[in-house]
């Protein structure tokens, strides 16, 4: 998984007010691959639905998927009728590389994209991206799984969609109710630094996106929609579901390990009421207590289970240092990653030491209450050992919260992190005294410098003037650039959920 540093803390949220100018507000993507027979239907009902109901300035972006047929000349002629249309065409295959590419280069505040189908009622657009220009949230997802939406589909399909999404509510801990449905949003500002950090290129796009942005604290905003199946999808059931369980086990995996530079985005816009000063309470304390006592009480479960295995061989004395010891380590690994929040290896063993010291002391403590109470008694019963071992433990996990919190994982979000501030060029004019969109970085799968649209920097160059290569390190500039003002079918066919 990658892990840039990170480029700073992305800008507060900001209402986008609808004003004269040439930059489109919202940039609405359709994949395709071989969709010369829909897609000039899906273009021309789309065109009519926003120009009619869409209070903006809009685009609509046609992402060519390396079809073989004639869809690149019917979308050129729809690029070349209407005003609102960008046709762009990739060589690779891949609606999660469509979708980094265009989004990465795009100059409006808002992007979505929607299947070719339309097979999701247009009337669900606007609630789908209004949270998002209003600035209450950072993404947006249409459900089929909603309550209160309206879905036409087979109960072959039905099954498949929400067997998907328990797998992902169980392993992955998702709690957004509809992962793959094609039909989402979000803003420009959080996509530059979100999809760095997304790795797949196809179908599992959408999931890894959303339980990334989800763990990173994001706003995910869902709209309930209404939703008829398409008959006529050619997807390859077997293959796409093997492909998103692979991708399930790697973001799980990353998750775990803690190697996902998460940081980045965590607590992103400074607005979050969690982060006001209140005074005489410490800051995330309730939090910590909460995760402390549940590691805990795990710990001591499995430090009794440990010293009940070594009293078989060796002496209490001995059996209690080597349960400590180990359960410890433990310990501390779990309170660092759960109570603590630290992810990633920096500074693991470190933690470790100091952990180890705190072992030392509670070592005292128990071995102290034992030599106690064999003074007391020269052969004291089994059950009368583990009762002071417990009393013994709960006065050491005292002592070993408040070492954990003030000098092996203090609270440091105190201390003025280092922000990358971008200086941006002016892309788009807006008037005489209005701001400008800086045209946004380069995705990492561009290969070959293309136009898109009149105004805007070559797909092969970010807004440095660099250009990148997939491995590459990136530097998101525009991460920190502040929202200006400006003017103005849901279901994939080739998807079994």
């Amino acid at each position: 998984m990658r892990t840039e540093p990170s480029p700073g803390n992305l800008p507060a949220r900001e209402h986008l007010p609808a004003g004269n100018a040439g930059t489109p507000v919202l940039d609405v993507v359709i994949p395709v691959y071989n969709e010369e027979k829909d897609l000039q239907p899906c273009v021309l009902r789309l065109h009519e639905h926003l120009a009619r109901t869409f209070p903006y300035a809009f685009r609509i972006t046609i992402a060519d998927n390396a079809s073989t047929d004639t869809t690149p000349l019917v979308a050129a002629r729809l690029e070349a009728e209407i005003s609102e249309v960008r046709a762009f065409r990739l060589e690779q295959k891949g609606r999660g590389r469509a979708l980094r590419t265009v989004w990465s280069a795009s100059d409006a505040p808002v992007l979505a994209y929607m299947d070719v189908d339309l097979s999701t009622d247009l009337n669900a657009l606007l609630p789908l991206v209004a949270p998002l220009i209003s600035g209450h949230s950072d993404l947006a997802i249409g459900s089929r799984l909603a309550r209160s939406s309206r879905v036409v589909r087979g109960a072959k399909r039905e099954f498949i969609s929400r067997t998907y999404n328990l797998i992902l509510r169980g392993s992955l801990q998702a709690r957004f109710s509809d992962a793959q449905c094609g039909f989402k949003a979000i803003r420009r500002d959080v996509a530059q630094v979100l999809l760095p950090l997304v790795e797949d290129t196809g179908w599992f796009f959408d999931t890894e996106m959303l339980v990334l942005a989800e763990r990173a604290g994001l706003r995910i905003h869902e709209v309930p929609v209404d939703w008829v199946d398409d008959p006529d999808s050619t997807v390859h059931i077997v293959k796409t579901a093997t492909d998103d369980l692979k991708g399930v086990w790697r973001v799980g995996r990353a998750l775990a390990t803690g190697s996902l530079a998460l940081d980045r985005l965590a607590r992103p816009f400074g607005d979050d009421p969690r982060d006001r000063e209140i005074s005489g309470v410490p800051k995330g304390l309730a939090r910590q207590l909460v995760g402390f006592c549940v590691v805990g009480a795990l710990s001591t479960l499995f430090y009794l289970l440990l010293y009940s295995g070594f009293r078989t061989f060796s002496g209490s004395q001995v059996a209690n240092a080597l349960a400590l010891l180990v359960s410890a380590v433990a310990n501390t690994a779990a309170n660092r990653r759960l109570t603590f929040g630290v992810r990633g290896r920096g500074g693991a063993v470190k933690h470790q030491a100091q952990g180890l010291v705190v072992f030392g002391i509670g070592l005292a403590l128990t071995s102290g209450s034992l030599a106690a109470l064999n003074a007391a008694t020269n052969d004291p019963a089994h059950s009368t050992e583990l009762a002071v071992l417990i009393a013994a433990n709960l006065a050491a996990t005292v002592l070993r919260f408040l070492l954990f919190r003030a000098w092996v994982f203090p609270d440091r979000r105190d201390e003025s992190p280092s922000t990358v501030v971008a200086s941006h060029t002016p892309a788009v004019p807006v008037g005489p005294a209005s701001p400008v969109y800086a045209t946004a970085p380069q995705s990492p799968y561009s290969t070959t410098p293309e136009p898109y649209g009149p105004t805007s920097a070559p797909y092969g160059t970010n807004a440095y003037g660099t250009t990148h290569s997939p491995h590459d390190h990136q530097t998101w500039g525009d991460a920190t650039m502040q929202l200006q003002p400006v003017r103005p079918s849901d279901h994939d066919p080739r998807d079994a959920r």
